[in-house]
């Protein structure tokens, strides 16, 4: 494998192959290395993505990735161990890259990373729920939130997120049970939850159903039926393979955690590192996450651009 690239993305989820694709189509030697496990495998399809409402999620990787092979894109099944600096090498990076099949690690370099590895979920600890993730245990109304339109719906959430996604997820359904300690809560909030025909009871214990979700018992052991569950998940960010290099990183509104702070082209707090998708925005669904990789392409390589043409008048 040649081992010198103009880029290389870590991640081939939507963020990943829309940047790879970009880059591709402006004849950049591009490298993308991907693990395997996108986000979205639990979910069996896809929806508010233009032209694909609907396609399974891993149809869209697997055309993403036929579409970018075109433009000589080229493709490593592995995971990074790091990303760093080298010390002979102030116009490049080197990436260390560990192979899905058992090989020895192997080392490349490149003028430039797209970090698009996404987000791990941490669900609640609650029994029963994990195994409906995906199906009828939902975190965005925006991908679900038709499919179980005027459906009985429950929120498991906590704090000011709980308040948001209780009136947002209201907008699909007249039917909306908030499952939390409002103990916390103002006189307001109740009340606006109220004015909503929100209600609110004790935190969820466990989740019942076998194909979907069928109800839930709560810790003050009454019981509820419910269609669909939306989850308040704890987000990870996938970016311990740059944590050398020391990235600026922001906090996510509503406690949501610390992702990598980037500008509005997605370019880090490192002149050669830039990240597209969950990875810096948690809010990055597959549309955004497109938008978000194509954008960063494109900054790529106006900044491979710039470079190339102050070597060129050195």
């Amino acid at each position: 494998m040649n081992s010198t690239w103009d880029a290389i993305v870590i991640g081939a989820g939507a963020a990943g192959l829309s940047a790879a694709l970009m880059l591709g189509r402006a004849r950049r030697h591009v490298l993308v290395i991907d693990s395997g496990e996108p986000r979205n495998r639990f979910a069996t399809h896809m929806h508010a993505v233009l032209g694909s409402e609907g396609l399974p999620p891993t149809e869209l990787a697997a055309r993403g990735r036929s579409e970018a092979e075109l433009y000589g894109i080229e493709f490593v099944d592995g995971s990074v161990a790091t990303v760093r600096e080298p010390t002979d090498r102030p116009d490049a990076l080197e990436v260390v890259v560990t192979p899905s099949a058992g090989e020895t690690q192997e080392l490349l370099v490149t003028h430039t990373v797209v970090v698009a590895t996404g987000v791990s979920d941490e669900l609640p600890d609650i029994p029963g729920l994990a195994r409906h993730w995906g199906s009828t245990v939902l975190h965005c109304p925006y991908c679900h939130g038709w499919e179980v339109r005027d459906q009985r719906l429950g929120i498991i959430a906590n704090g000011p997120v709980a308040l948001h996604m209780a009136q947002l997820v209201r907008q699909w359904s007249p039917t909306v049970t908030l499952f939390t300690d409002v103990s916390g809560f103002s006189q307001g909030d109740l009340d606006a939850l109220t004015a909503r025909g929100i209600r609110t009871m004790a935190p969820v214990a466990e989740v019942f159903g076998d194909d979907r979700v069928t109800g839930v018992r709560l810790q003050d052991d009454a019981t509820v039926e419910l269609d669909a569950l939306f989850v308040q998940s704890r987000m990870h960010p996938l970016d311990a393979c740059v944590a050398g290099l020391g990235l600026d990183r922001a906090e996510a509104p509503f406690g949501m955690g610390s992702f990598l702070q980037t500008d509005p082209m997605g370019n880090t707090s490192h002149p050669r590192v830039w990240a597209a998708g969950n990875v810096s925005n948690p809010a990055a669904n597959v549309p955004i996450s497109i938008g978000s990789g194509a954008t960063v392409g494109a900054a790529v390589n106006a900044a491979l651009v710039q470079w190339e043409v102050a070597a060129a008048v050195a």
